[in-house]
């Protein structure tokens, strides 16, 4: 009788994601444009998605610390790239939630100026993980983040939030559907991502995946 791999042997990566986020996280910079990013050091990794969507919920369950990222009640107030570092060989980002904010029109469209320079002008940067509301799908809102992605030629790849929130009988249909709608996009990563920050459920697959980027980044 064959035995079943182990969790390690299924998954080299998934000691190394461990370890990686285990590190000491700390918050860089708040950067309102592009003027004002750190210097780039090491690879990044950024983390994009809809204003309610749990983004500053998974950099805490992500990197293990309760309040490293401020979560707010008040959809939108990240209006910044916030940069949190852990060593010198990895930088996480967190993006500026799009789609409800409530702000000016004005600003909001500064906001997008800001993502469109830094995606095209941040050489360092190996993948963006877009967050998706597992309840919702792929809205609209975030197939224009995605064209965004596609014509910047910037790796992405789709993170399901709150798969808690989804009866476990639903959740594959969900998957499924979210993989038809990448399937043709030239810069998506095909595997799909499900979490939940509430559960800790796909967190060391999540974290396995940006220790194998980090490995084949060299």
């Amino acid at each position: 009788m064959t035995e079943s791999p182990s969790p390690a042997e299924a998954d080299p990566y998934l000691e190394p994601g461990r370890l990686l986020f285990a590190g000491d996280w700390q918050f860089v910079s708040a950067a309102p444009t592009v003027d004002v990013l750190p210097p780039m050091q090491g690879m990044e990794i950024a983390l994009a998605g809809r204003s309610n969507v749990g983004k500053s919920s998974l950099v805490n369950a992500l990197t293990g610390r309760k309040a490293l990222a401020r979560t707010s009640v008040t959809p939108g107030r990240t209006q910044e790239l916030i940069f949190f570092r852990v060593g010198p060989e990895l930088c996480l980002v967190d993006m500026p939630g799009y789609g409800f904010a409530k702000a000016p029109k004005e600003k909001v469209d500064a906001w997008t100026r800001t993502i469109k320079d830094y995606l095209r002008g941040r050489v360092n940067l190996a993948r963006v993980f877009v967050l998706i509301d597992s309840r919702h799908g792929i809205k609209p809102v975030d197939e224009e983040i995605l064209d965004l992605l596609d014509k910047a030629a910037v790796s992405y790849a789709i993170i399901l939030t709150k798969v808690d929130q989804v009866k476990p009988t639903a959740l594959p249909s969900v998957i499924a559907g979210v993989e038809e709608k990448i399937r043709r996009r030239p810069a998506a990563y095909p595997k799909i991502f499900p979490t939940s920050s509430n559960t800790g459920q796909g967190f060391p697959e999540l974290r396995a995946a940006v220790a194998q980027l980090l490995a084949e980044q060299g």
